[in-house]
């Protein structure tokens, strides 16, 4: 029998302390929105949960009916307008085809704020629900950082997270996803989702994969899978900049038959996780200290790579903080590259000059100097314009056509540095590579990511050092102005005492 099944893809990971309001715009950048065909045309042989998806369908026969698939960087509440406008055309998808289709498969993130609700994933499953009925099969694919709400788990009987961070294996979550699906649609089998939760913004080190206790947990949950009347197991660091009452880490289990058991297994894991919430494995260096590191730093088969952890806009950080590119110039350092510093404004006026001119900018920190400081009074010479545009070639986003918006690049001093339209966090060295900067030739080379930069810079780096320079996603959560979370949460209430289990 041919199933068919509704597809699409929308995402998003909102900082709720961002001042900039992720509207429809956001998502209309050429490489971020595409519909049916065209979306399968880009994204469908790349590590994209869509990839996944279609992985499944051919596997399964299934006939595929794909709507949109639709992302935005990381940054403040998605607008209703935006959100009625990207969630309408799925959910009109649904009531078109409701007499045949079989199953829905989404590509969710799992920390989507909306302006008008906090959980902007169960919003757009209980509209589906609406439409399609409580018993149809729901899958959904989500990130490592998903704060997973109680009306995911409602109305989705089907959740697979993401299990490696750098993100590596979207394209295999989506096919694991996508083979639950087909079994559940052939009356096989009967799967819910269940979830283990904690008082907790986030994990401790973020949901790290390369190192430390997730290693292990990961494992354990891939072990559990092979159990019968498991399906998927998945353990998520959530997403600590989102201020809303369902936030932090979860253990999810999709099975059937002994819920309780799976349970129990789900609930030990959470156990650790909050036993070893203390267990930090990246030191975080203010910026001048990171500085004098670089400065003393002796090449010995590669760059140092100095990360910029709090300015990831990747995590909602407005990736113009400041702080450490002037840090590293006042120590006078040579032979270095930084990137991004994501001014429109400056690229747009740098774009008026010709290359090799001397050029004066007052550089970054203009959307709120309060976290990551302020403008750059700076002086160099122009040595490239563009209009951003490169192709990922790393392990995350290989193969797929990307952009940085208008880009120039500036060299003061002994440094080049990559000033941007459009926020990105640097995860692949096409994204200095594609602009004249050859990472792997510097001695330093300064980024604004928290974790993903490695996947493609640790194999050039020499060493790898991380800071925090006060930006918007700083571990400094005092200075954060929360009101939703629960209280107590960890750590914000750092000696509270766990509550007791229900």
């Amino acid at each position: 029998m041919s199933f068919t099944v509704l597809t699409a893809e929308f995402a998003h990971e909102t900082n709720t302390f961002s001042v900039r309001a992720t509207d429809y715009a956001a998502f209309m950048d050429r490489y971020c929105y595409f519909e049916g065909k065209e979306a399968i045309a880009e994204r469908g042989n790349a590590n994209t949960e869509l990839a996944g998806f279609l992985d499944a369908g051919r596997r399964n026969g299934w006939q595929i009916v794909h709507v949109l698939s639709a992302s935005a960087q990381p940054a403040g509440r998605v607008t209703r307008d935006a959100f009625d406008r990207l969630t309408g055309p799925i959910v009109a998808a649904a009531k078109e085809h409701k007499g045949k289709l079989n199953g829905i498969l989404l590509g969710l993130h799992g920390a989507m704020v909306t302006d008008f609700c906090q959980d902007g994933e169960g919003e757009l499953l209980e509209r589906l629900r609406a439409v399609v009925g409580p018993d149809l099969p729901i899958a959904i694919t989500l990130d490592l950082h998903a704060n997973v709400t109680r009306k995911m788990c409602d109305f989705a009987q089907i959740i697979v997270s993401y299990k490696t961070y750098p993100h590596v294996d979207m394209r295999e979550r989506g096919r694991q996803a996508g083979d639950i699906l087909h079994r559940t649609m052939a009356g096989e089998i009967k799967p819910v989702t269940i979830a283990a939760r904690l008082p907790m913004l986030d994990e401790a080190n973020g949901g790290r994969t390369d190192v430390g206790p997730m290693i292990d947990w990961i494992k354990r949950a891939i072990a559990y899978e092979q159990e019968t009347d498991v399906f998927a197991v998945s353990i998520n660091a959530g997403f600590g900049n989102a201020d809303i009452e369902e936030v932090g880490p979860t253990v999810l289990v999709t099975g059937q038959g002994d819920m309780a058991e799976h349970r129990k297994f789900a609930e030990a894991i959470a156990d650790e996780i909050w036993e070893k919430r203390f267990d930090v494995l990246n030191t975080y260096m203010a910026v001048e200290e990171a500085a004098a590191i670089c400065k003393s730093y002796k090449r010995d088969g590669g760059p140092i790579i100095v990360a910029d952890y709090a300015d990831n806009p990747g995590g909602g950080g407005y990736g113009d903080s400041t702080e450490l590119l002037r840090a590293l110039l006042e120590a006078k350092i040579e032979d270095a590259c930084f990137g991004p510093i994501v001014d429109p404004e400056t690229a747009m006026q740098l774009r008026q000059h010709k290359i090799g001119e001397t050029v004066q900018v007052r550089l970054g920190g203009k959307t709120d100097p309060r976290f990551g400081g302020g403008p750059l009074n700076l002086t160099g010479k122009l040595k490239l314009i563009s209009d951003g545009d490169y192709v990922g070639d790393g392990p995350m986003v290989g193969g797929l056509n990307l952009s940085w918006g208008p880009v120039a690049v500036i060299q003061v001093d002994g440094f080049d540095i990559l000033v941007t339209t459009l926020p990105a966090q640097m995860l692949d060295l096409q994204q200095f590579r594609a602009f004249g900067i050859d990472p792997a030739a510097k001695t330093v080379v300064g980024l604004k990511s928290m974790q993903h930069f490695r996947a493609a810079f640790e194999p050039i780096a020499g060493k790898v050092i991380v800071c925090d320079s006060g930006a918007l996603c700083t571990l400094q959560l005092e200075k954060l102005p929360y009101v939703n979370v629960p209280r107590p949460i960890y750590p914000i209430d750092r000696n509270m005492q766990r509550p007791v289990r229900a």
